[in-house]
């Protein structure tokens, strides 16, 4: 902006008038330096990131004074948001960084700042609420430059107004005062206030100094504000009980709301305390958390894009959230859990062949067959070799059924071989019909019961099953979550997903053979409300092999939002202290109280008497029964078989 180019040693002066060889300009009483000579305490300056506005016949160049201790000189015309990226965020080494900006008052002050700083917020200055930034430029533009709406999100901004007779010649007289070390020039220090006008952004006068001995504070330059001094922050929130929920001023949508009690009212009333702030929180008018669509979110993720409000309460966060939206962690992930009829029990009628799995009675059929021929087999073969008595198939086979149930008929092998075959299969049944009766014992004592859903897996492999989903958390993380998900179990639990409200869907629930998804503290609340007895029985199984969605539950910022880092902060002493955690059980515990003792009565009956005691079992026909239809099938088969050797017995007498 300045009349001329400058040349490389102007340039240079400028920028050591700036930062100087010692770090004058950011000095403090604290500041140590490490062994190679760079600044190397928190709060300090590692690095230096200045934009210069100059002629067009300087460049963008980057030099390196020291370890870690950087310059990045920008012509005004041509900063870009790679420059700021890059060059100023985006070097790992430089912990502090500054920007500074040289307007030379020489032309036209009110076009060529308000272009310059246009495009520093199209550069995406505005996302970058940590950088400090120095500007030195004329009195008459302190306000129209520290409260100019693109740098609405820095946190620390101070400007040097620099005092001369002569302003068209300010500049230049500075640089050569500073190459002649001849005169040194006053200036007047002032502060960008973000908080100090009743929450509002203010300027400052700090004081007047010469620039020569100018020393600027840490806490001057750092801008952390621990006091926002009555700031009030728009919010915006859907319920998402126990986190979030309230009463609406009004019955229209996207009304100003009251938090009613809840982990989020109490976090938000300790952060109020804290740091002096206070809120309009009014309702998403769609309850909806925010879905992506081509970039542009809708719900409280979208107030958070455009701007529109500074915080929302409880959101997950995920890839591309992330993009809009900075997460501060509030509470752990909650669980997203199965809703079921818990295990009932299995029939007692088919007590006798649950000692076995399938595979085990499919495999003792199998080998009894196979032991049958294989000795018949081998008396054919001896009686072919030597001749003598012949061992039919069917005696064989009614051998070793006999040998089973320990009961076997005359031993039917003729030679030494068949006897060898026949004692392995008397060990064998031994060890068989043992582990049967001790099974069989236990379960006819206590009475099985059938398998929990626990998992995804098991709602696909269950037959004739169906599940569903709370409507609300559709408009959501759950949606993503489902929608767009690679695995296969995934996509079919999604294409055959059914959506109701938490109570029809618990309803569907008691009908049997459904399962509801839903998050594990929030249904878990109504279950123990309203689905539970006086003796804290109910039907329903809450899963606790469960799967999460997103990492973390948290209040979204907007991007660059100035406070981000002192609510980080309050968030994260009161989850270290446990204190969230409490909150969470002790607000679980409160709604459950309240709504049994609304409610005055319970939905369920009695159900203590289905408890078992430990006294001793005394084994009924009801434990029995399977023995008796297994007498009774056998007599009716035993029936139709003579039956059937009568007729063809006559058949052959016929004949």
């Amino acid at each position: 902006m300045a009349h001329r180019g400058l040349s490389e040693k102007e340039i240079q002066a400028a920028l050591d008038a700036f930062t100087g060889d010692n770090d004058s300009l950011f000095d403090d009483e604290d500041e140590d330096e490490d062994e190679e000579g760079a600044v190397g305490c928190t709060g300090t300056w590692y690095g230096r990131q200045i934009i210069t506005h100059h002629g067009p016949e300087c460049t963008t160049r980057r030099t390196s004074r020291r370890v870690g201790d950087g310059v990045v000189v920008v012509e005004s015309g041509s900063v870009r948001q790679q420059d700021l990226s890059q060059g100023l965020w985006g070097d790992t080494k430089t912990t502090c960084r500054a920007l500074i900006i040289y307007l030379n008052p020489t032309e036209n002050i009110n076009n060529n700042t308000d272009r310059t700083l246009r495009q520093l917020d199209e550069a995406g200055m505005w996302q970058l609420s940590e950088v400090r930034l120095v500007v030195l430029g004329g009195r008459d533009e302190v306000e129209s430059v520290l409260l100019h709406p693109s740098l609405r999100n820095v946190a620390s901004a101070v400007y040097l107004a620099i005092i001369t007779k002569q302003s068209s010649e300010s500049i230049h007289y500075l640089h050569h005062s500073v190459l002649k070390e001849e005169v040194s020039e006053r200036v007047k220090v002032y502060r960008r206030c973000l908080y100090c006008n009743t929450g509002d952004a203010t300027v400052q006068f700090v004081r007047r100094e010469r620039l020569d001995i100018l020393l600027l504070s840490r806490r001057l330059i750092h801008g952390l504000a621990r006091n926002l001094q009555g700031r009030r922050m728009n919010v915006v929130s859907v319920p998402f009980f126990p986190y979030m929920d309230y009463t609406k001023h009004y019955d229209r949508p996207g009304s100003t709301i009251t938090p009613k009690d809840s982990v989020d009212k109490r976090l938000l009333s300790v952060i109020s305390k804290k740091l002096n702030v206070t809120y309009n929180i009014f309702e998403e008018p769609n309850r909806s958390f925010g879905l992506a669509t081509n970039g542009k979110f809708n719900g409280m993720m979208g107030y958070m894009q455009r701007e529109e409000a500074d915080f929302c309460t409880i959101a997950g966060s995920t890839d591309d959230r992330l993009k809009v939206v900075n997460f501060v962690r509030t509470y752990p992930s909650d669980l997203m859990t199965l809703v079921s009829l818990k295990p009932t029990l299995l029939p007692q009628h088919l007590a006798l062949i649950r000692p076995f799995r399938q595979k085990v009675w499919a495999s003792l059929l199998m080998g009894l067959v196979v032991w049958g021929v294989t000795m018949w087999v081998l008396q054919q073969a001896w009686v072919w070799a030597t001749g003598g008595r012949a061992v039919h198939l069917n005696i064989a086979l009614l051998y070793g059924w006999g040998a089973l149930l320990e009961q076997p008929p005359k031993d039917p092998s003729v030679n030494m071989s068949g006897q060898m075959l026949v004692g392995w299969w008397l060990v064998f049944c031994l060890v068989i019909s043992t582990g049967f009766r001790s099974s069989l014992i236990a379960h006819l004592s206590v009475q099985g019961k059938t398998r929990p859903v626990e998992v995804l897996e098991d709602l696909v492999k269950a037959d004739n099953w169906r599940w569903g989903i709370d409507a609300w958390l559709l408009k959501g993380v759950p949606k993503d979550y489902f929608s767009k998900h690679t695995d296969p179990t995934v996509q079919h639990i999604h294409k055959h997903m059914e959506a109701y409200d938490s109570d029809e869907g618990l309803r569907q629930v008691l009908q049997g053979r459904f399962t509801l998804i839903d998050f594990e503290n929030y249904i878990s609340i109504i279950v123990a409300s309203r689905y539970t007895d006086k003796n804290g029985y109910t039907p329903l199984f809450v899963s606790k092999k469960g799967f999460f969605l997103v990492a973390i539950f948290g209040y979204g910022f907007r991007k660059g939002a100035p406070f981000y880092t002192q609510f980080n902060q309050v968030t994260r002493r009161l989850e270290d202290a446990g204190i969230i955690k409490y909150w969470t059980a002790d607000v679980i515990a409160r709604r459950v109280r309240e709504t049994r003792a609304k409610a005055e009565l319970d939905t369920y009956p009695d159900f203590s008497t289905e408890l078992r005691d430990s006294r001793e079992l005394v084994l009924g026909l009801d434990h029995l029964q399977g023995a008796f239809y297994l007498l009774f099938l056998g007599s009716i088969l035993a029936a139709f078989i003579l039956l059937l050797e009568k007729l063809v017995h006559s058949c052959c007498m016929n004949r």
